[in-house]
């Protein structure tokens, strides 16, 4: 069996867990795809796990796809620089208070991206989140001692060179798939509850007449161009009535977003499929 990679970001709702098991169907739907389309990129565990000759990954979250393109541009100097900031004097809420600020108020795109990763191991849980004015605001985490992901950011700096990123709205990744592909979608999940919500990932979020209109464009995708599309999501009554033209597989899945051990229960998360 291959050895599994991980991404070099913590993210809620990571797909490592699951990779063997969305990258089974993405070939079994189309075995001649040469290209995978993620319109939902998040830390890439999919991505870094599957064999296609090329990737468009897309996010609507602009730090995260600055941050992948750095890295694929100048991946020694990147890790260089970054390495510089995983020190215990850093691990301290002081200066991660400080680098927070930096941060919101940089427009300076490689420094954004240095920061993102710094904040990222050193936040609250690995979690990313926005308030309405585009402001990052997840509080410090009191790691022990920060892990630096070098090989883990080596890896996806070589596998990147077979990628394009983007940040762009998911109907307009729709618009842009191009022949002898599959596309596997990881939107933000319909919340269990309406406390368990976490898709604030970037400044908008995502409702529910959006995880409708994914469904149709997945429908129009899989229907009229012949193109599988994948969508995985919570098991509930919604997203089952949403995908309901779709194949539909349940999978048993351990989530890790709940900083205590017993709140990380196993779910049923549901995998929709669409091809013809």
């Amino acid at each position: 069996m291959q050895k599994k990679t991980r991404a070099f970001l913590k993210w809620a709702g990571g797909k490592y867990a699951l990779v063997e098991e969305i990258t089974k169907r993405l070939q079994a739907a189309n075995e001649e795809a040469e290209t995978l389309v993620e319109p939902f990129v998040g830390a890439g565990s999919v991505f870094l796990n599957s064999h296609f000759k090329h990737y468009i990954l897309n996010d609507i979250n602009a730090d995260l796809i600055n941050l992948y393109k750095e890295l694929q541009r100048t991946p020694d100097e990147f890790i260089s620089d970054a390495r510089k900031l995983f020190v215990d004097l850093n691990n301290h809420p002081d200066a991660y208070y400080a680098y927070r600020q930096q941060f919101n108020e940089s427009v300076d795109v490689y420094e954004r991206a240095i920061l993102f990763l710094y904040m990222n191991r050193h936040g609250y849980n690995g979690l990313c989140r926005y308030n309405l004015k585009g402001i990052f605001n997840v509080p410090f985490g009191k790691y022990k001692r920060p892990y630096f992901p070098e090989n883990e950011l080596y890896f996806f700096s070589e596998k990147a060179q077979q990628a394009t990123f983007t940040c762009l709205s998911y109907e307009q990744v729709f618009k842009r798939v191009p022949d002898k592909a599959v596309v596997y979608c990881d939107p933000p999940y319909v919340p269990l509850s309406k406390t368990a919500s976490f898709t604030a990932y970037a400044k908008g979020g995502f409702n529910l007449d959006d995880q409708a209109e994914l469904a149709n464009l997945a429908e129009k995708a899989a229907f009229e161009q012949q193109t599988p599309v994948l969508i995985s999501n919570h098991d509930t009554v919604l997203t089952r009535k949403i995908y309901s033209q779709a194949q539909l597989d349940v999978i048993q899945v351990k989530r890790t977003i709940s900083p205590k051990g017993s709140g990380r229960n196993r779910v049923d998360e549901l995998m929709a499929l669409y091809h013809d």
